[in-house]
């Protein structure tokens, strides 16, 4: 019996998608419920999972086409698997050509080398060009990532624990045949990135887009996470961030500045009496921006907790639809990566982001004195149609506030 395997339902308003990978290759047994293709829309990777065990039949799509909803794009067969029965058919054959009487039995193919083969193509192609860039053997590397398969960061973390002795004996074959001129390489463009550009660019276009600077003194914050870290660690059961923080105190700025948390939908202004901020994680396919609902009512632990979360499924590209539905507000840290300054887009419909940076001892003046302080330059971008330029300096002045008095987070002042 043939059972026909359709794009399930994306999520609201998502009508099409992109064949990102096939998990598994025709002939291959599989389990039920077990991913067999891996879908990319707009916003996130979506699983296609196998309706019942048998063996996959013909795939009707190939990765990197575009499918629609309810589309036919493989086949599932009844059966264990005709993969594992090939090498066994080709012994006899090997045994009927040998002409002694005691023909040694035909050496199979090497594990390692068909386990290679197997899962370079469920690889990503940053995944694929990350391997071929640092020479590591694809066998060898454990996958952190969902249903155990490998991303970017496993390849760079073996690329770290790579022996050295291993490149001698490869540079001189490698420097022999290595090929004159320079290479190019051309990859198309994930559905994600390509929403990512069109929305970066579309904000551009229809917003009015200016920033405003401050800079923090992180002292008060840095202190009050060196003394209760342990404990809060030891009752919430996460680390306490900086993020949290920041979440916390940009709901302070957002009640006093309603402007900063509405958005223009045509020729209204939509203000919301509750706080959902998106919040900027990298990805191994770009930059998504998970939205923790609710902050005006979460506790720094409820906070941190949301956040680690869409961390680690971001990571593991298990983000879905509901992850990523809403939001009125957005916080994007370039400090992890090293950002001292940045001017933030801002995530449309909504109208402002906050942009944080990297925490550095700089010289300031305090009380008519010259001091070593560990400062933060932070950015509001706001669209100034609806934002103007008192309300944004007025929101970014009280989250500044807030960071360096947090006592006014608990007062709400």
């Amino acid at each position: 019996m043939t059972t026909e395997v359709k794009v399930p339902v994306l999520g609201e308003s998502v009508a099409e998608a992109t064949i990102g990978q096939w998990l598994k290759q025709p002939g291959e047994a599989v389990a039920a419920d077990e991913p067999i293709a891996s879908l990319e829309t707009d916003k996130v990777a979506i699983d296609v999972m196998a309706p019942h065990a048998g063996v996959l039949g013909q795939q009707l799509a190939k990765e990197g086409d575009t499918v629609t909803v309810g589309a036919l794009i493989a086949t599932i067969e009844e059966g264990a698997g005709g993969a594992a029965a090939k090498p066994a058919a080709a012994a006899p054959a090997a045994a009927a050509s040998a002409p002694t009487a005691n023909p040694a039995p035909t050496p199979s193919p090497a594990p390692a080398a068909e386990e290679a083969s197997a899962g370079s193509s469920v690889l990503s192609p940053a995944v694929r060009r990350a391997i071929l860039e640092h020479g590591i053997d694809p066998a060898t590397i454990k996958g952190t990532g969902k249903d155990g398969r490998i991303t970017k960061d496993d390849v760079l973390e073996a690329a770290k624990n790579k022996p050295a002795s291993a490149a001698p004996a490869a540079s001189a074959p490698a420097a022999a045949a290595a090929p004159a001129g320079r290479n190019e390489e051309r990859v198309k463009m994930t559905r994600l990135r390509q929403t990512i550009a069109k929305r970066l660019k579309s904000a551009q276009d229809n917003a009015a887009l200016l920033t405003t600077f401050n800079d923090v003194d992180m002292s008060a914050v840095i202190e009050a996470r060196e003394k209760y870290k342990d404990v809060f660690q030891k009752k919430h059961g996460i680390k306490l961030g900086f993020m949290s923080f920041f979440a916390k105190a940009s709901v302070l700025a957002l009640k006093d500045i309603p402007a900063v948390n509405a958005q223009i939908d045509g020729d209204e202004i939509v203000y919301h009496d509750y706080v959902d901020i998106s919040v900027a994680v990298s990805a191994p396919n770009g930059l998504v921006v998970p939205v923790v609902k609710d902050c005006d009512k979460l506790g720094f632990a409820g906070i941190e907790k949301a956040i680690a979360n869409f961390g680690k499924k971001a990571k593991e590209g298990t983000l879905t639809m509901a992850d990523m539905a809403g939001g009125t507000f957005t916080i994007s840290n370039g400090g992890v990566f090293g950002g001292l300054m940045s001017t933030p887009i801002i995530n449309p419909p909504q109208s402002a982001v906050l942009g944080l940076h990297r925490i550095e001892d700089r010289a300031v003046v305090r009380n008519g004195e010259i001091v070593i302080r560990p400062m933060m330059y932070i950015a509001l971008s706001y669209d100034h149609r609806i934002i103007d330029g008192r309300e944004a300096v007025t929101a970014l002045k009280t989250i500044k506030e807030a960071i360096e008095d947090p006592t006014r987070l608990l007062i709400d002042l």
